[in-house]
């Protein structure tokens, strides 16, 4: 059995995990870290894990065989200094401190993008989780950052529900302002531009054009939805690319490309990212779709788990969707 330590462990992120491993045919969860709920039975906080689980929140870790982070964005390096983690613990972090700088004293990070990175990820001791929006809009390019096909400048629009914010409240975040209501922000700003733009190179694009990505605050609480598109000159055929497509996500089991147009709720509450493809007027359109909290956070975080103890990566995962 793997022991696991969960640390945050009073947020979205968190209890979604819990949701997951405590179903982990594999796993052990030895400790669930918060500062604020010392005591306090998880069930508690995570109200529909009530008769789940008689696990209290604790403030130290026992002996993890992998710790997750589910700590606000800054805060993974500041618990990494202050708890002196065992050297062979492996670390799984879901925030964004260490995307872009992998290395923290004599921890390397691998970026955890399962559908890239997969080998590197089987030896990997520490992880960084790819952000949500990132997941969504470099699942929909990376075929075509692999073929250096990306040429011209690329537009992203994605909307995302009130999960993605955080469970602590905001004025953005408050039910009289999301509800019935949409809205833009961190407009060609977003802090997840550079860990796409890092990525598609990565993958083989060798000459990253410019990302134009507008965010949007969706009202509704969970999933994304990506509307991406940019200029089309290549000489392979329509038919031939969403083959290709097919072909490249063949060996992954959560990425799937559809035929026909998708939406939302057909990705709710599982692990799959669902993609569709078409051509208009000399442009190529994709739309991408995730659960922000499961392949955009927890749900990839236990597939990174999964691959790094040497499992099958489905394992826990096989989650049942709600199309109503």
């Amino acid at each position: 059995m793997i022991n696991v330590s969960i640390a945050g462990g009073t947020g979205y992120t968190a209890g979604e995990l819990l949701r997951i491993l405590l179903r982990h045919p594999e796993v052990n969860i030895e400790s669930v870290i918060s500062t604020t709920s010392v005591g306090m039975p998880v069930a508690e906080m995570h109200r529909d894990l009530l008769g789940e689980t008689e696990l209290l929140f604790s403030d130290c870790f026992i002996n993890p065989d992998v710790t997750f982070l589910c700590l606000g964005h800054g805060l993974s390096r500041e618990f990494l200094e202050k708890n002196h983690l065992p050297t062979d613990c492996k670390v799984i972090d879901l925030g964004n401190d260490f995307r872009n700088e992998p290395q923290f004293g004599d921890r390397n990070f691998v970026f955890g993008l399962c559908e890239l990175n997969k080998e590197l990820l089987k030896e990997a001791k520490n992880v960084a989780n790819p952000g949500c929006f990132a997941t969504t809009i470099m699942l929909a390019l990376l075929p075509l950052a692999s073929k250096n096909l990306l040429q011209d400048e690329i537009h992203a629009h994605a909307i995302t529900g009130s999960t993605g914010a955080g469970k602590k409240p905001v004025d953005t975040t408050h039910f009289s302002y999301r509800d019935n209501n949409i809205s833009v922000y961190k407009p060609f700003r977003h802090q997840h531009l550079e860990e796409i733009g890092n990525t598609l190179v990565a993958a083989g694009n060798r000459q990253l054009p410019q990302i134009n990505f507008v965010p949007m605050r969706g009202d509704f609480t969970r999933g994304i939805f990506a509307s991406i598109y940019t200029k089309w000159n290549c000489s392979m055929g329509n038919d031939d690319i969403i083959s290709y497509y097919k072909e490249y996500y063949a060996s992954s089991p959560f990425v799937f490309v559809s035929e026909q147009p998708i939406s939302l709720k057909e990705v709710v509450n599982t692990n799959k990212c669902l993609l569709h493809i078409e051509f208009y007027n000399g442009y190529i359109h994709i739309t991408s779709i995730t659960d922000n909290l499961l392949k955009g956070a927890s749900g990839q975080a236990v597939q990174n788990m999964n691959l790094m103890f040497g499992l099958d990566e489905t394992m826990g995962l096989k989650l049942k969707g709600s199309v109503f």
